[in-house]
């Protein structure tokens, strides 16, 4: 994947992980999408709501944004009862999906390479989560179309964020991204322009945020703000 598809005229990528929040489901989930196309149009900031399985094909037949799911099983069609299907989400209308959040672990790398394979095969593309550097250096190798570095004790901190406790760490993870010449992702309690400004200056190529925008009491307002980051 060429990361110019991504870029803008600030250059912005924000992935927007609506998880299970009640703001994020259902109803609820489309008004929010409404909201972030609304800014996208302002902006020109690239911006792609990661939402539930059930949501995708309402939200995608609603939004000209990018639809990405929040995650895909390992498993092939047959007996699988649960399990997302990667053709499914496919024909659903997303573009992308997450794989390895913090959330949503797969347990070891033989099953995340099984879920990269199966996401590749049905077309989509894949940000892949890393808690650790050790792991970042491993998933680099697999070659998904993002990388993302949250540590897990960070994710969804109202107090701090990956960008103010560890900035040295995110200095290395985009190293090792780099390396491998794929764009990496910032992820973790970020919630703030400067938080945003901190990444992007240390190298990041966008951000995942979750609680901060879908929990807002103004989506609107806090995702404008978390832009700023990008202006430099």
């Amino acid at each position: 994947m060429d990361f110019h598809e991504y870029s803008d005229t600030l250059k912005v990528v924000i992935f927007i992980n609506f998880k299970t929040y009640e703001k994020g489901t259902g109803e609820e989930a489309i008004s929010l999408v409404k909201i972030l196309e609304g800014v996208s149009d302002e902006t020109h900031a690239k911006i792609i709501p990661v939402v539930q399985a059930t949501d995708i094909k309402e939200i995608v037949e609603l939004t000209k944004l990018e639809v990405w799911a929040q995650n895909i099983d390992p498993v092939e069609e047959g007996a699988h009862t649960g399990a997302i299907l990667a053709e499914a989400v496919k024909e659903d209308g997303a573009r992308g999906t997450f794989l390895n959040h913090s959330e949503k672990k797969l347990g070891s790398y033989t099953l995340l390479l099984k879920a990269i394979n199966r996401a590749r095969d049905a077309g989509l593309k894949i940000l892949v989560f890393a808690a650790t550097l050790k792991e970042l250096k491993e998933i680099v190798g697999l070659k998904p179309d993002f990388v993302s570095y949250e540590p897990p004790e960070l994710v969804g901190s109202k107090d701090t964020s990956v960008a103010k406790e560890e900035p040295d760490v995110i200095k290395n993870a985009v190293k090792i991204a780099k390396s491998a010449r794929l764009p990496l992702i910032v992820g973790a309690g970020i919630k703030s322009a400067e938080d945003v400004r901190i990444s992007m200056n240390l190298g990041a190529a966008g951000i995942a945020v979750a609680s901060d925008v879908v929990k807002a009491e103004n989506p609107k307002k806090e995702l404008l703000d978390l832009i700023k980051g990008f202006e430099g």
